[in-house]
């Protein structure tokens, strides 16, 4: 899910002074790619652990902001060890078949006060689909680190319903009294905090 997924390109600060796009990449120690699927009566949650992604944000003009994502399939997490191991392969994921799932925006189109659609191309298990995300932008904030050097950090965060067998993920078990295992739609929640890639300090002389 590269420039995917989430989040994005609302990067637009609202009341922030007008310049050229700024570049964020996705800092994944305080981000979140969550799921959440229905498992006979209640719902399973689980995550991905592995993931990057950058957001290009036009401030005067949000249409040609952009955002690119990618998750790691084998990053797989739902504390079950065997659970894990089933979705990484042949009925679930194929994660060494296709080990991404990716996401790059084609259009942003502001909806309202810090919201946006992203609409982009999302490839999972081998299909790539257009899908929009729902992208609210949750502020910025100025930093500074230990060796004083300033920065900025910006949040974001979607959720979208996706049909699995929408991209060939088909598996499930028929119940003795009806009705499957399994659910076909899950729930995709992204929670981004990304840092503005600043400019290269000029080399001391």
């Amino acid at each position: 899910m590269r420039r995917h997924f989430l989040a994005v390109a609302g990067v637009l600060l609202a009341g922030a002074p007008a310049f050229a796009a700024d570049t964020y990449v996705i800092d994944k120690n305080h981000s979140e790619v969550g799921f959440q699927i229905r498992h006979f009566v209640t719902k399973v949650r689980g995550r991905f652990t592995d993931f990057q992604g950058t957001i290009v944000a036009d401030r005067e003009k949000p249409e040609r902001s952009s955002v690119e994502f990618a998750v790691k399939t084998a990053s797989i997490d739902t504390d079950v060890v065997n659970r894990d191991n089933d979705l990484r392969s042949a009925n679930f994921f194929e994660a060494e078949k296709y080990p991404e799932m990716t996401f790059k925006s084609t259009k942003v189109k502001p909806t309202g006060k810090d919201t946006y659609d992203v609409t982009g191309n999302f490839t999972m298990h081998g299909v790539t689909k257009e899908i929009t995300l729902p992208v609210t932008y949750l502020g910025a904030v100025k930093t500074k680190d230990r060796q004083g050097n300033e920065g900025e950090k910006a949040g974001f965060e979607t959720a979208v319903t996706l049909n699995r067998k929408d991209f060939g993920i088909i598996w499930n078990r028929p119940l003795d009294q009806g009705g499957l295992m399994l659910g076909d739609d899950v729930l995709v929640t992204i929670n981004i905090e990304a840092n503005k890639q600043l400019p290269p300090k000029p080399a001391a002389n």
